[in-house]
């Protein structure tokens, strides 16, 4: 194979197949609407719902939104405790919908440590079903998550099969690790979107985003709509991905 051969046309990069989001911006736009950051927080779920119907209808397989990290429980306890019910009351208001468009949801992240009535919310819409041949995208939502947890947690697995004799050290191989991650059985996103200007990985699927395009706009999260989501396909489709060749 030439070098020539390796580059990617522009023209035939196709639409990613996982697409990860770090929905970034709801306090600072419910601050410049004169309102407390909550108001934000209830903006970005409408956001959402955009953008899940339009990643699906662009032919999107996974969509992955950071919808509350570890590190936010430093946030005041009121609006912590806001986002919480948020959350919960979301997944259950949407959930008749996404099934029936054939999206199923997933959740990953620190699951145990979450307010019961949000894991009983996230036990009904795991254990909702799709029919056979019906699903269109898997929507994950990374809640309680970081990175740094989800890779101590995937070492601590690994370690203890080394332990119990069922794994040799030198088994343990990139596609192992992997197979340990919360992410496991999907593609690695091909594209990473971040809004409201901020340009950093804030500890989000650092293991999986190696070779992820990014796409920063300034647009604050409520703001993101379709028609957003639809420029950054665009220009992930513009971008020519070497995954380090020539």
């Amino acid at each position: 194979m030439t070098q020539k051969e390796n580059h990617i046309p522009i023209s035939a990069t196709p639409t990613p197949r996982h697409v990860a989001i770090i929905m970034d911006g709801n306090g600072r736009w419910a601050k410049g609407q004169g309102e407390e950051r909550l108001y934000g927080h209830r903006h970005g779920v409408d956001a959402v719902r955009e953008v899940v119907r339009t990643a699906a209808e662009a032919g999107v397989e996974y969509l992955t939104i950071y919808a509350f990290s570890t590190e936010n429980w430093g946030r005041p306890e009121e609006e912590v405790d806001g986002i919480m019910s948020l959350i919960a009351g979301a997944i259950l208001s949407e959930l008749d919908t996404l099934t029936g468009a054939g999206i199923r949801m997933n959740f990953i992240g620190d699951l145990a440590s979450l307010p019961q009535t949000l894991q009983e919310s996230i036990h009904k819409a795991r254990t909702a079903e799709i029919p056979e041949g019906k699903l269109r995208m898997t929507l994950n939502v990374a809640l309680n998550y970081s990175a740094r947890w989800e890779l101590t947690e995937a070492t601590r697995q690994i370690g203890e099969c080394v332990q119990r004799g069922d794994l040799n050290p030198e088994e343990i191989t990139p596609e192992l690790i992997s197979a340990h991650l919360t992410t496991r059985g999907m593609p690695d996103p091909e594209l990473l979107i971040r809004t409201s200007g901020e340009q950093r990985l804030s500890n989000f699927l650092l293991w999986q985003l190696s070779y992820t395009e990014l796409y920063f706009t300034d647009t604050l999260w409520p703001e993101f709509d379709g028609a957003q989501f639809t420029r950054a396909l665009e220009a992930y489709r513009q971008r020519e991905r070497r995954f380090g060749r020539l």
